[in-house]
Formats: C-alpha cells, structure tokens, sequence
C-alpha cells in the first residue's frame, strides 16, 4: 500500500512539473519562454510579468485544450456561461479547467482511498467530479433566470410609465435599467447591454434578440417578439407594453397556482416515510413484540 501511494505521489509530481515548464514554455509572456526562444534564435523582449489572473488563464489555456470538443460544444458552452451572467471569454477556459480538474481530483482520492482494485467506483468517483461543474453550472442558469424573470414584471410597469412620459423606448430600457441596478441587478446589466448594442450601431431587432440569447428567459422572449411586432407595425409600444404586462402577470400567477397544485403531491412521500411508518411502528409494534412473545413462549 505504502509503494502505490507513493508511486501515485511520484506519478502527479512529475505530471504537474512536465505541465508547468510546457505552459511555461508555450506562454508568451514567460520568462522561460523568452529565455528559450532567445537561445534558439526567435529572441524577443521580455515583457512585464502578468498579474496572478493573468498567469492563471495562460495555465488554463492548454488544460482546456485537453478536452477534444468540436465547436458546436465549444459555442454551446459559451452561451451556457453567457446565460448564467459570465461573458469574458476566459470563463470557458476556467469552466474547462474546472471539469478537468474535478475529474483528476476525484480520480486520485480514489486511487489513495482503496487503489486500483475497485474499478467501478474509480470511474464513478472521476466522472462525477468531471460533472459536478456543468451541474453547479446549470444551477446557476436556473437561479438568474428565475431572478429575471421574478424582475420583469416591475422592469415592465416602468418602462410603461416612462413610454407614456415621453421617453423613446431606447431611453426607456436604459432608465429602467438605472432604476432597477439596485433591487434586479440582472435585469439591469441586460437592459444596459442592449442599449450598448443600439449606440454601437446594431438595429434595436438585433439587439432584442440578442437580449433573448443572454437570458434564456421565455418571458424575455415573449417581451421581445412584442417589442419588434410593435416596431414593424408601428403600433403604440405603451399599449403593447401593458397588454403585455397584464397577460405576464397572468401567466405568473398562473404558475404561482400551479406551484401550490403540486404541493400537496409532493407532501406524499415525506407524510408516508416520516409520519406513516413512524405512527404503524409505534401502534403496531408493541402487539407484534407481544404475540411473538406470546407464540414463542407456548
């Protein structure tokens, strides 16, 4: 047992030393590298040393190259973190180097653990950590679409009131967002994007789409084909934007009675397990204690 731990012990050092001098090497900004590029005639000036983000990107770069994805995955990938509120382009690298290394960590308690021998539980231990992330992923998907989706209704009562003051529907979105920064930051940040995209020079359609792309919201996307209906017709947008906001508070409440329906399915089991039993063990089991007693006694 000793020589497998050890031998494991040796195997990672040496993995993580051969690691850290290639992305050391293959980095552009390391010393290394300049150092070995200047003695193999390619010399370059040796720039400032990065920050620690920096460096810790540029060791990811090649881990998240490890995982052989096409780039449909790739792109669903980004769009998964886009949704879930992380839009630099070094997440997708930190997400792969997460899953990586969720795998090699599962992977080596195991091996410590109980070695090679059980090899069901090896694969099972390294493909859960390889998982986990995408897992925490989707549960952050899920919470900031509900927090958007939670905001709209508000996000629409204002944008009405500011559509009927006068304001254009560009003006609008960017003062409900300003508006709203403190109680429905995610809202907000959407709104404030949009209306980059619209001074960058993208159609307002565009920018609604893409708003749609971000979020993932179904309300969103309702919103949006309502917006751009209006647009096309050129049909009053306050008008639009209340008979919208009524039938979406509808639909909330909707799922709101939906949610309490299924209460009272989902009270089932918890009553059966942690009520029922408990009770028919305290009534039923002291005379089943007694007839046996009884029975083996004759």
């Amino acid at each position: 047992m000793l020589a497998l731990i050890l031998a494991i012990v040796v195997c990672l050092t040496v993995a993580g030393a051969v690691f850290a001098f290639g992305a050391a090497a293959v980095t552009p900004s390391s010393v290394l590298g300049a150092r070995l590029r200047a003695l193999g005639g390619q010399g370059q000036a040796v720039e400032a040393k990065p920050v620690l983000r920096e460096r810790i990107e540029q060791a990811l770069d090649p881990l998240s190259k490890a995982i052989p994805l096409s780039p449909a995955d790739v792109s669903r990938t980004r769009q998964w973190l886009i949704q879930a509120g992380y839009r630099d382009a070094s997440h997708v690298n930190y997400y792969f180097g997460a899953r990586i290394l969720g795998g090699l960590v599962g992977f080596c308690l195991v091996a410590l653990i109980s070695g090679f021998n059980n090899l069901p539980l090896l694969a099972g231990v390294t493909g859960l950590g390889f998982f986990l992330p995408r897992f925490f992923l989707k549960r952050l998907i899920k919470d900031r679409q509900m927090r958007i989706r939670l905001a709209l209704p508000d996000a629409l009562d204002l944008t009405v009131i500011c559509v009927e003051a006068g304001l254009a529907l560009d003006q609008a979105m960017l003062r409900v967002g300003q508006d709203l920064h403190h109680a429905h930051p995610d809202l907000s940040d959407e709104f404030h994007l949009v209306n980059l995209e619209m001074r960058a020079g993208k159609p307002r359609a565009e920018a609604l789409r893409n708003l749609v792309e971000r979020t993932g919201v179904d309300d969103i996307r309702a919103l949006v084909g309502t917006l751009i209906q209006t647009d096309r017709f050129g049909t009053s947008v306050a008008q639009a934007l209340r008979v919208h906001s009524d039938s979406l508070r509808t639909a909330r409440r909707q799922r709101a009675e939906e949610q309490a329906a299924k209460t009272t399915i989902k009270m089932v089991p918890p009553l059966v397990v942690f009520v029922l039993l408990p009770f028919l063990f305290v009534t039923v089991g002291p005379a089943l204690i007694q007839a046996y007693r009884s029975l083996a006694g004759h």
